[in-house]
């Protein structure tokens, strides 16, 4: 490994995590999963003796339009440097996408979730065999060599 790969690939793992942040800041816009999330604090919180009532993470369906909206930006920028560098993984963007298309917050469009559910679901699925294939193909690669 040369100097000069080194900072390249921090810069590749920095802005994947970027990507990996749109994608999960997308899908707190999905209500039914910000409840599931919090639920999970209410459980967690229980386990150390810590009783909730209630929702902790309320206050994100307030502002689930506004981050849905970050994360769609921060994918388009990904999305950018991804056909401008070709630094970024594209699979990891087509995980992303899914999860933003699953994560669909706006209200009048409540009664078509399970669509978006589900196509989302199936574009971050795509997304994930992809990303697993390719990482199964370059250790078959690296144990050959």
């Amino acid at each position: 490994m040369t100097m000069d790969s080194k900072p390249k690939n921090v810069k590749e793992k920095l802005i994947g995590a970027t990507g990996s942040i749109s994608g999960g800041a997308s899908i707190l816009g999905s209500w039914q999963v910000c409840h599931n999330v919090c639920l999970g604090m209410i459980f967690l919180l229980s386990l150390v003796g810590i009783t909730i009532t209630g929702m902790p993470l309320l206050f994100l369906t307030k502002i689930a339009v506004p981050l849905w909206a970050v994360a769609v930006l921060i994918l388009l920028a990904t999305i950018v440097l991804y056909q401008t560098r070709k630094c970024i993984s594209k699979n990891l963007i087509i995980l992303n996408s899914g999860l933003i298309i699953a994560g669909t917050p706006f209200q009048n469009l409540q009664r078509f979730n399970v669509f978006f559910w589900a196509i989302g679901g199936f574009v971050a699925l795509v997304g994930i065999v992809l990303f697993i294939r390719d990482r199964i193909s370059n250790r078959r690669c690296h144990i050959e060599k």
